[in-house]
């Protein structure tokens, strides 16, 4: 069956991850690490695609993107992956076996107020909370380090807003995002769920057909039937054998 092309319109703000086919641990070496970098600049040049923020893990990553136009963010996508995977492949010798990444990336669109600010957060602090350095700021692979002054082959936008003076202070506090905040992201993710306010999030959901994201999972629960009244009708069993009974014998020949 053919997946449908996403509807990802331009001007809007996307989370977007990818994680190594199983979990595998593509970014060993600083090469590895240096050669991402270098691969997400070129795409960030084809496609004219603004990056807002971003953080490179051992076995994933996560980019904050702002595409101008409608289908750029599939595009610089769709460059990114399939260079990288070919790159990474020729460098460690493993050409023709396996796929890189588990799948197509995730993403979701993030409303550009208070919640595009708990995103880049989120995105940010990943270092910190995974426990691998003691200041976000410490993890010389992401936007964060970028922003103090640590050269870097990708442009960074400024972004839909100005992020706040001592910025590197407020992605270490709670590690960056509440626990309230990282499961409200983590769900965005494994569902492609807008994140924003309520009235927001749903009207993103509709426009870009994403309105299953919004749905509570399961089958929905069936109310019961109810009579002219509105009461719920019960039906005692003791009635309802007698009924039978009665049908049964009004039948049979006399």
């Amino acid at each position: 069956m053919v997946r449908p092309r996403r509807i990802a319109k331009g001007g809007l703000v996307y989370h977007v991850l990818n994680r190594a086919n199983g979990r595998l641990r593509i970014f060993r070496k600083v090469s590895d690490f240096e050669a991402f970098e270098n691969i997400v600049a070129q795409s960030a040049e084809r496609i004219r695609m603004r990056i807002c923020g971003y953080c490179i893990m051992s076995n994933h990553w996560h980019l904050i993107l702002w595409p101008r136009q409608d289908g750029d963010l599939s595009d610089f996508m769709k460059w990114l992956t399939v260079t990288h995977s070919h790159r990474w492949h020729q460098s460690h010798g493993t050409v023709g076996i396996g796929h890189l990444y588990q799948g197509r990336f995730k993403s979701f669109p993030v409303q550009t107020n208070a919640y595009y600010l708990t995103l880049m957060k989120y995105v940010e602090s990943n270092p910190r909370r995974c426990g691998m350095v003691k200041r976000s700021s410490d993890w010389p692979w992401s936007s964060l380090v970028a922003r103090e002054g640590l050269d870097k082959p990708i442009v960074l936008s400024e972004g839909p807003m100005a992020l706040p003076r001592r910025w590197s202070d407020i992605v270490d506090e709670r590690y960056g995002t509440s626990n309230h905040d990282s499961k409200l992201i983590e769900t965005c993710i494994q569902r492609g769920r807008p994140l924003g306010d309520e009235a927001w999030t749903k009207k993103m959901a509709g426009k870009l057909g994403l309105l299953v994201t919004i749905r509570p999972k399961g089958r929905p629960v069936k109310e019961p039937k109810k009579g002219v009244c509105g009461a719920v009708e019960k039906v005692p069993l003791i009635l309802y054998i007698g009924y039978q009974f009665f049908m049964l014998f009004s039948s049979m020949e006399v």
